[in-house]
């Protein structure tokens, strides 16, 4: 898969509220805060459901008690590609 431009980056990054670029401009990152450990654990769990699905599999951060973290980038190719958009998308559905 190609990689994005910085361009395609940009617009895509302003259809995704919440998201930023990261990893010097390598990947996309976003925090959540759940009401508490267990529901960030059963978050990190959806985010696997769909992360296997879409076969893309994000950095996942759990941290201080109820906060997770995820950044996405295709290793493979260096940067961000179509696919890590494309999981954003449908990782903006969980609470």
């Amino acid at each position: 898969m190609a990689k994005l431009t910085h361009a395609d980056v940009t617009r895509r990054l302003a259809e995704l509220p919440g998201w930023s670029l990261g990893g010097e401009g390598r990947s996309i990152e976003r925090d959540w805060t759940l009401p508490d450990f267990r529901s960030a654990i059963s978050f990190v769990e959806r985010v696997a459901e769909l992360a296997e699905q879409a076969n893309h599999h994000p950095d996942i951060l759990v941290h201080g008690w109820n906060k997770v973290r995820l950044e996405l980038s295709t290793h493979s190719d260096g940067g961000l590609t179509e696919a890590d958009f494309a999981l954003a998308q449908r990782l903006q559905t969980l609470p």
